[in-house]
């Protein structure tokens, strides 16, 4: 077991660092061990919750300290990778997301053998907690492995978030390990409410109301490292341990801080340039999600990834559905509601705000373009404008007044004062 070691005066009520500065990795490594080495975890199961590789997170520091404190502690640790509905990570992703060997699950969402019911969210609950929204019962369901290990541990940063308001914390349960129905829930629960006014919401939004619920379910202690990552870097700015709902809490009020710019005045266009840890444009569409906020009514976002040469990897049906405002599929909800809510969800959040009715049709607040390596003819298909990537110059845009060049695009949100 790796021996306690004192901690700097950085550490406040089990908060560490804040928006304004970078934690070197020893003061990291230090505050793991020294939270750990306070938790009784000894001949425990540990379940340790982490993200996929869309999400800045250092780590291999992280779940080298984590092992570290735990060792000669706990009777056996399993990482459970958090994809929501994403693509399984292979072997060698997992080499180098995780940064060691160490007994790995995906959570393969797709799979009931590998899932857990935990019980039923009542319709009157689903109501109060949704705040008049939906009322009707959902079944909570979420990976085995979180309810065959004594203690399961989150690990994983906050930034805003289009369906939550702020990510982390009990998101990585549900929908982060959940099954397939409650995922569906949440998701069209936030797009019920829309991506421009729940992202970024501080406090209890109703959708971590309902993830909070269903979370309280799960048999097991539940405890989280909340990290709050430098956008770009893949620094931390700060962490916080302990129970989810309050480590989540401490970590979103510096991602507050850390990942929201202001400006004073809409734009007429932005050039949101993508990672490429956004693999197709389910994940990057956060790309849009980020700056839908800041463009002027008739706006236009282009999201510009030439690496990026499909919708999505494991929901072909958005193809078919297309991309559409909220009321389009609200007040036609009997053609729709067969469909899985999560993808109608995604649907919403990279159209942005609009209106439908059957006389005028659809009518979008802003143009979305894609500069991507998908086909014409699919973006088109797909109610999406397009762009060849290759006749994008990226120092054009940027000459341009009326437009803004969002660089590393999806982690940061832009407001309007």
């Amino acid at each position: 077991m790796v021996p306690f070691m004192a901690l700097s005066q950085d550490v406040v009520g089990g908060v560490i660092g804040g928006a304004d500065r970078t934690l070197d990795p020893d003061t990291i490594r230090r505050f793991v061990h020294a939270r750990l080495a306070e938790t009784d975890l000894d001949g425990r199961s540990v379940c340790v919750v982490v993200p996929d590789a869309t999400r800045s997170c250092p780590l291999p520091l992280l779940l080298s300290a984590v092992h570290e404190a735990l060792d000669g502690r706990a009777t056996n640790v399993t990482v459970l990778i958090a994809l929501g509905t994403h693509a399984p990570m292979t072997d060698e992703q997992l080499a180098a997301h995780l940064g060691g060997s160490y007994t790995v699950r995906n959570h393969e969402w797709w799979d009931p053998a590998r899932l857990v019911p935990l019980g039923r969210i009542g319709a009157d609950r689903v109501a109060a907690l949704s705040e008049g929204r939906l009322r009707e019962p959902v079944d909570v369901v979420v990976n085995r492995a979180v309810v065959e290990h004594d203690v399961c541990l989150v690990v994983g940063p906050v930034f805003p978030h289009e369906v939550v308001g702020f990510s982390g914390g009990n998101k990585y349960f549900f929908p982060g390990v959940a099954g397939h129905e409650i995922i569906d829930f949440s998701h069209w629960l936030g797009a019920l409410i829309t991506s421009a006014e729940i992202i970024g919401t501080r406090g209890i939004t109703p959708v971590r109301a309902l993830i909070d619920e269903a979370a309280a379910m799960i048999p097991g202690r539940r405890l989280a490292l909340c990290l709050v990552v430098e956008s770009g870097s893949g620094a931390l700015h700060a962490a916080s341990f302990g129970p989810p709902e309050t480590a989540w809490a401490a970590a979103a009020e510096v991602s507050a801080q850390a990942h929201v710019k202001y400006l004073d005045a809409p734009v007429r266009r932005v050039l949101s340039v993508l990672p490429t840890k956004y693999d197709d444009m389910w994940t990057g569409a956060k790309g849009f999600y980020k700056v839908e906020p800041i463009v002027a009514d008739g706006g236009q976002v282009v999201v510009y990834a030439p690496h990026i040469t499909q919708i999505s990897a494991m929901h072909p049906e958005i193809e078919r559905i297309g991309y559409h405002c909220r009321d389009y599929f609200v007040k036609q909800w009997d053609r729709f509601t067969h469909e899985h809510w999560g993808v109608l969800a995604h649907s919403t959040h990279l159209r942005g705000a609009g209106t439908w009715d059957p006389e005028h049709g659809e009518r979008n607040r802003v143009t979305v373009t894609l500069a991507t390596g998908i086909p014409e003819d699919v973006v088109r298909a797909a109610n999406l404008d397009y762009l060849d990537p290759a006749t994008l110059d990226v120092d054009a845009f940027a000459a341009d007044p009326d437009t803004l060049v969002v660089p590393q695009a999806g982690e940061v949100l832009f407001r309007l004062r």
